[in-house]
């Protein structure tokens, strides 16, 4: 049977077209308002937002360059024309601006950078169009104004869509706000879809039904996730069937030989107009989107993937930022350093430091110095203590009760006040202000050849996993996290990990 036939059983490739867009038409608007309205509000809410944003920032200019009255000088010079003209002029081109370089696209709204990016570039060509027009038509506006609208107006939209991502992924955790995706391939892959969907729940995806071209049972299989069943369904049902049973507002294409080039065609003349999307997934997990370059050759897309960036890492410019970084941090933190060492030396015997021999680059161990929050000879007591709480030196051990810490060592705990020292490891070079945290050697001794690539880099004083739940995940959660940290390192990752370190830490979140 060919590739084509398995779109064609259902119906044949010249006639079906206009009929099965009807069908799916229909169909998608019927359950458009019952599975995908969030998508309509959360736009709106949106669009609402950045309204008053923008209308805030003009105003906000207005008030604090002419005071609540206005002055008389309030016109701009070379044109007829008052500030807040001017105000209503800006904002409206400002809104325009967005919604050109689709800002509110809700392919791009709730998940990744590239939200956020597009409110930038938007920004900027707003600005420089306006500067561009004030130099052709020789007008000469209040430079202190503009430098109070500029930022307000950005500093806003990006606030209120941070806001609305954090209010977006608390519901879809919560199972809500959620896109359901047909599957069309092999149910083996679906399933590591399903799964990864599953894990990443905030993304806003959920697998609600399998379709695989090249099946022909007459029965419907169900794959189990969890607590749920999804259908997985053949090509004795009909594709508008398949999506009805579904109730998927995507379709998502994976392993596609089970179609052929020609199938994928006509399959997706079939959604044409019907306001379903349709992915292709290239089964390429745990990498990032920074990594992939789409080529097109000779009419064929093809999806090039780099190399791994720990070399990177390595590199003149990230170990300069680590150390001036850890320097200024130094120099910013002597008083809170020196209050600490206070503490520690008055409220409990022993040294105020604590140095312990830990796994750094390529293997070779170092001293990592903390601040001391335990009694002395603690280290002695570890093995009975997480055998106690059915735990072992196998992975991560720490205790979620340490009746070893002491009252001090609590508190500089809780708010990571104790990991300042490795300031000084930083700037000696055996760690990094970012990068994989350094574990000692009965841990390294359990690295697969996967784990292994953590050690390609210098350790650092906070990870990715550090902001993804501390102590909360498992071990092997925390490896993965390392790895796809240092296999796609850039130097704006790191800048987003110290920024939510520093959320992490003042939440105390995962700390004991």
């Amino acid at each position: 049977m060919s590739h084509v036939s398995h779109l064609g059983e259902i119906a044949p490739a010249r006639s079906f077209q206009p009929v099965a867009r009807l069908r799916l038409a229909e169909r998608r608007s019927a359950d458009s308002l019952a599975v995908d309205g969030w998508r309509d509000s959360y736009a709106r809410v949106l669009l609402l937002v950045d309204t008053a944003v923008l209308v805030v920032a003009v105003a906000g200019a207005q008030l604090v360059r002419f005071g609540p009255t206005g002055a008389p000088e309030s016109r701009v010079q070379g044109i007829a024309v008052s500030y807040p003209v001017v105000g209503i002029a800006l904002a409206v081109g400002w809104w325009i601006s967005l919604q050109v370089h689709q800002a509110r696209n809700p392919h791009v709204v709730g998940h990744g950078a590239e939200e956020y990016r597009r409110i930038v570039v938007a920004t900027f060509r707003a600005f420089a169009v306006l500067a561009m027009l004030s130099v052709a038509f020789k007008v000469d506006s209040s430079r202190l104004y503009l430098a109070i609208a500029f930022p307000l107006g950005l500093g806003g939209l990006l606030l209120g869509r941070k806001i609305a991502r954090v209010h977006l992924r608390r519901r879809r955790l919560k199972g809500d706000a959620m896109v359901n995706v047909m599957v069309v391939g092999g149910s083996g892959s679906a399933s590591q879809l399903a799964g990864w969907f599953a894990k990443h729940a905030a993304a806003g995806f959920r697998v609600s039904g399998v379709w695989v071209p090249d099946a022909h049972e007459a029965r419907v299989n169900e794959l189990k996730l969890g607590s749920s069943r999804v259908p997985v369904m053949s090509t004795r049902l009909a594709f508008e069937e398949a999506l009805a049973i579904s109730r998927a507002t995507t379709v998502v294409v994976t392993d596609t030989e089970h179609l052929g080039h020609e199938a994928l065609r006509e399959l997706t003349w079939r959604l044409e107009g019907t306001g379903i999307d349709l992915m292709l997934s290239p089964n390429v997990l745990d990498v990032s989107s920074s990594r992939l370059r789409l080529h097109d050759v000779s009419g064929m897309p093809m999806l090039h993937l780099t190399e791994p960036q720990y070399a990177g890492a390595a590199r003149l410019g990230k170990t300069a930022f680590d150390r001036i970084g850890a320097l200024v941090l130094l120099l910013a933190l002597a008083p809170v350093l020196l209050a600490v060492a206070l503490a520690v030396k008055l409220t409990s015997s022993g040294s105020v430091f604590y140095r312990q021999s830990r796994v750094g680059r390529d293997g070779e161990s170092f001293a990592m110095v903390k601040f001391r929050s335990m009694r002395v000879g603690a280290d002695a007591e570890l093995a009975a203590l997480l055998a106690a709480e059915g735990k072992s030196l196998a992975a991560l051990p720490k205790l979620t009760q340490d009746p070893r810490v002491t009252r001090v060592g609590a508190f500089i705990r809780r708010f990571s006040l104790d990991e300042l020292p490795q300031l000084f490891n930083v700037v000696r070079g055996d760690m990094s202000l970012v990068g994989p945290r350094p574990q000692r050697d009965f841990e390294v001794e359990q690295y697969d050849h996967v784990a292994t690539r953590r050690l390609t880099v210098r350790p650092g004083m906070t990870g990715l996993w550090q902001v993804s739940g501390r102590s909360d995940i498992s071990f092997e959660d925390a490896i993965s996290l390392d790895v796809h940290y240092v296999e796609n390192w850039s130097m704006t990752a790191d800048l987003m990990i110290l920024w939510k370190t520093v959320r992490a830490v003042v939440a105390s979140d995962g700390a004991y």
